[in-house]
């Protein structure tokens, strides 16, 4: 009889606990540095769940190894809702296929709720003699392996857009990967160290706006609202090429399902907020408020497809 009623006890624990969810603060964990694209959509999205939980909502930057650090501590984290991440699809997608981790990202999180969804954005010094995507490849077909394109690190989504382009066209470009982040690449690229970057539109808006770099395409398969002069990329000289990053929420595997639930609905509250939608808007993010299970579906599906990627280009940490 004890059996039983062991398991229907650890049942009834879980459910008032998930009852009572929140009773204290909550860190929201990331894993890249102060000013980053995933810190500058995570800080309102925080200050927002605070409101509508009741509780505060800390973020907490760890930066270091493409966001490895900060999924990793969230992963062997204790699952009470307590310990959160947000992260950018690629360092969840793309890292475990280019070095060691000590995490899963299909096992050990319980995926809570796509946050957004959006284009790169190409964008090169003004120096640099091209104007669409074709112009770039011819470029860099007449240059082969002269031009480079900076990074945040090997792996990240922005690298990986690189690859690709390089993939489809034919062509070679260096890759100089940043491992002070992508702040340092763009102070590299607006100098005139480096040819190129793709890069999130929140990041690079301030140059792009000044004066100190220019828009080529984008990686969406259309144009974007906030840039509606400058084509996309697979419009302007590389058919069916696409790239789109995402921000999501996740939590250790153990999280209650209640707990994940309830974060779930939060965030979409959050998010259907008229003053999030501006926000979102104006840094190029498209919103997107998924289920857990569709939210799961897209990792398992990037994880595929940049794994594949990840070996036939050769890419190598």
């Amino acid at each position: 009889m004890l059996k039983f009623l062991l398991p229907l006890t650890l049942l009834l624990a879980f459910q008032v606990h998930a009852q009572s969810y929140p009773s204290r603060p909550i860190r929201l964990v990331h894993g890249f540095g102060v000013g980053s694209a995933i810190d500058v959509m995570g800080r309102p999205l925080a200050a927002k769940l605070t409101d509508v939980l009741g509780q505060q909502v800390i973020v907490d930057a760890r930066p270091g190894a493409t966001g490895g650090i900060a999924n990793e501590f969230v992963a062997k984290s204790v699952g009470d809702g307590y310990t959160l991440l947000t992260a950018p699809g690629r360092s969840l997608t793309a890292s475990p296929h280019l070095q060691a981790v000590r995490f899963d990202p299909l096992r050990d999180f319980a995926p809570i709720v796509q946050t957004t969804a959006f284009s790169y954005v190409l964008v090169a010094h003004p120096a640099v003699p091209v104007k669409t995507a074709a112009d770039l490849v011819a470029l860099a077909k007449s240059k082969p392996g002269m031009l480079t394109y900076g990074s945040p690190g090997v792996g990240t989504g922005f690298h990986l857009a690189g690859e690709m382009f390089c993939s489809m066209s034919g062509v070679k470009m260096l890759h100089v990967p940043y491992r002070g982040g992508g702040a340092v690449a763009i102070t590299d690229l607006v100098g005139g160290r480096v040819d190129l970057m793709w890069d999130a539109l929140a990041v690079v808006r301030p140059q792009l706006l000044a004066g100190k770099l220019k828009a080529v395409g984008v990686t969406s398969t259309r144009r974007v609202a906030v840039l509606p002069d400058v084509p996309a990329i697979a419009q302007s000289g590389l058919p069916g090429y696409e790239m789109l990053g995402w921000h999501g929420m996740l939590a250790p595997a153990a999280t209650p399902r209640d707990i994940v639930e309830r974060l779930n609905a939060a965030v979409a509250k959050v998010l259907a907020s008229q003053e999030v939608r501006e926000l979102w808007a104006a840094q190029n993010m498209d919103i997107v408020s998924t289920t857990p299970a569709q939210f799961g579906e897209l990792m398992r599906k990037d994880f595929e497809r940049y794994g594949r990627l990840i070996q036939t280009a050769g890419i190598k940490n």
